[in-house]
């Protein structure tokens, strides 16, 4: 029999980090060589402090309930990760920090190290990721255009000359200021700090229409008591895939993250997160989205993606 080649240093390192980090009983143990390579987890595990960012007011992905805690299916998914950093760094007390973040200081927060994680409604494109990392995408929006159904708005094309709320700092406020200067469209941007905000910005008639992520409209639809004076335009502006946010630089965090997310999927455990969130009542309301899960998210939850490519959830 040939004798087995010897595998080269770097074999052997990414084979220590595939145990580490690759679920499972080798991935139990704390190792300090991989913990001391990320940021992330030495710092956490020098201050026994984990800080996780997480939206006001962003149902069903990151709210407050009526006791003023964090809840939500992105925030369901932050706790998963947490618990797997307290069994990584074999630090089952680890203290746990719920920080409220907004559209506009979600990134900086995770960049400069302030929040390890954000857990809310955060397109992963391109752009963002000369500030922060993504993990795996966890769900597919689209961004859509809601207004009143005596006004209603179908395209841009209706908007052109006309105010259109939006939030800041959002891939949604970069699509119009974009679509405002190709096009030549003379569209007034408004832009609210939060979702609630554009909203009103419509029902008080200051603008012609809100453009937001459809799963974000449809939750405020849902919670309106005049829902039925409202219409979303059924044509996509464009495709928003969702993820976690990470600090930039830090493959090894990354990748005990996306285990997470990816042990989820492949166990099937997701299904219920996502019904809990989006197919029963919710609280504080009870109010049931009763959306199922879109063939974009089926397919990512079969073959895991972070791409930021908006064509590949197509």
């Amino acid at each position: 029999m040939a004798a087995r080649p010897h595998p080269s240093p770097l074999s052997r390192v990414l084979l220590a980090l595939a145990l580490v980090l690759g679920g499972g009983q080798a991935a139990a143990a704390a190792d300090p060589a991989a913990i001391n390579a990320s940021p992330t987890l030495r710092k956490i595990r020098d201050t026994g402090l984990i800080t996780v960012g997480y939206r006001l007011s962003s149902p069903p992905f990151s709210y407050l309930n009526l006791d003023r805690q964090p809840v939500g299916y992105s925030v369901d998914l932050c706790r998963q990760v947490v618990q797997a950093v307290r069994q990584r760094l074999e630090m089952p007390d680890l203290e746990v920090r719920m920080m409220g973040v907004s559209s506009a200081t979600r990134l900086p927060l995770v960049a400069n190290g302030t929040a390890d994680l954000e857990c809310g409604v955060t397109t992963h494109n391109v752009e963002r990721e000369s500030q922060v990392a993504f993990s795996l995408t966890i769900f597919v929006a689209s961004s859509k255009l809601l207004s009143r159904k005596d006004a209603p708005v179908l395209s841009l094309d209706d908007l052109r000359g006309r105010p259109v709320a939006t939030t800041l700092a959002t891939t949604s406020i970069q699509f119009l200021q974009a679509e405002n200067r190709r096009r030549g469209l003379e569209m007034k941007i408004l832009a609210g700090l939060y979702d609630i905000e554009g909203f009103r910005m419509v029902t008080a008639r200051q603008a012609a229409a809100y453009a937001m992520d459809d799963v974000l409209l449809q939750s405020l639809l849902a919670e309106a008591p005049d829902s039925a004076d409202y219409m979303i335009a059924p044509t996509p502006l464009t495709s928003e895939p969702y993820a976690l946010v990470l600090r930039k630089g830090d493959p090894v965090f990354k990748r005990l993250v996306d285990e997470v997310l990816a042990g989820l999927y492949r166990s099937g455990e997701i299904q219920a997160i996502y019904a809990k969130w989006f197919q029963q009542p919710i609280p504080p309301r009870h109010i049931n989205m009763q959306l199922p899960m879109s063939p974009a998210l089926q397919r990512v939850i079969a073959h895991p993606t972070d791409s930021p490519d908006p064509a590949v959830y197509r």
